[in-house]
């Protein structure tokens, strides 16, 4: 949820972990309401533009690489040789443009339900949309659940959930049948990966409940990847990634190299430390 206690601010509030998040704000740029959303783009003093989806942050200039690269960059060279990604969600395309950095990618499809996010992208976060008319690239509109359902066995490499919380139109997207649905659109040595909010306010129960789901899905290996995101809950998120007869918790920083994918945040030893999670998770999670 959002509020406006102090003008000229910016602030989401999370009531049940009794904290905020404040930006200073200098004017609204967009406020429209979509089929689906109510979506707000501001320009903020220290953070550029502020992309807000249902009164929740969604992305700025100045962090949204932290996420992105880490629900890319872990998932694909975990993986190796990916040929065939699809990304669900992502309708601001950053993480798009993550993916299309590996030059071994020969396909990228991503589904978005709501084209207004994608269109407001275009128009006030070009940097994130610089790779769309690549002729890897597929931007579908319409709803990821269904496409899925759609999708043939065994014909992608990489899935990518690149979901809003798990409320509203994102719900299906943390319920075990997709997530068993996803292991059967997976080749086998498929990698999928799915953003699993806060470690320090989810870890007992989205985070939990995700992982448990996945195994119960099919999947062999799960993994979860701290790292830091100012603008989000508690300040640090998550993603949680899961194998098809595939061991992701088993990366060797040694035999990957990222220099030509010019990067800000994500490195191979960044990863591998990612990996080795925090007692209290560790404690919880069993």
């Amino acid at each position: 949820m959002s509020d406006q206690p102090i003008e000229g601010w910016f602030t989401e509030v999370f009531d049940r972990h009794g904290s905020a998040i404040a930006l200073k704000v200098q004017e609204k740029l967009l406020d429209i309401t979509s089929e689906y959303q109510h979506l707000e783009v501001y320009q903020t003093e220290t953070y550029g533009r502020l992309m807000v989806l249902d009164g929740c942050v969604m992305l700025t200039d100045r962090d949204n690489f932290l996420y992105h690269e880490m629900m890319t960059h872990p998932a694909l060279l975990t993986h190796g040789a990916p040929r065939r990604v699809v990304i669900i969600g992502g309708g601001d395309c950053g993480t798009l443009k993550e993916v299309l950095k590996h030059e071994r990618v020969e396909h990228v499809t991503q589904i978005d339900i709501d084209e207004e996010v994608t269109n407001a992208a275009r128009q006030f976060f070009p940097a994130l949309v610089e790779r769309n008319d690549d002729p890897r690239a597929e931007l579908l509109f319409e709803d990821g659940v269904k496409w899925v359902d759609a999708c043939d066995d065994g014909s992608v490499d990489v899935l990518i959930i690149d979901s809003t919380d798990p409320v509203g139109p994102a719900e299906g997207l943390f319920k075990t049948d997709f997530l068993t649905r996803c292991h059967r659109i997976l080749k086998p040595g498929g990698v999928m990966v799915q953003q699993s909010e806060s470690p320090l306010y989810h870890t007992e129960t989205i985070i939990k409940s995700l992982r448990e789901d996945m195994s119960s899905a099919g999947f062999e290996s799960v993994a979860t990847l701290p790292f830091p995101q100012p603008t989000y809950p508690s300040g640090w998120w998550s993603c949680t990634m899961a194998g098809k007869g595939c061991d992701v918790t088993a990366f060797d920083p040694t035999t990957v190299r990222t220099e030509h994918l010019e990067l800000e945040y994500y490195t191979p030893e960044l990863h591998k430390a990612a990996l080795t999670l925090p007692p209290f998770m560790k404690r919880h999670l069993g």
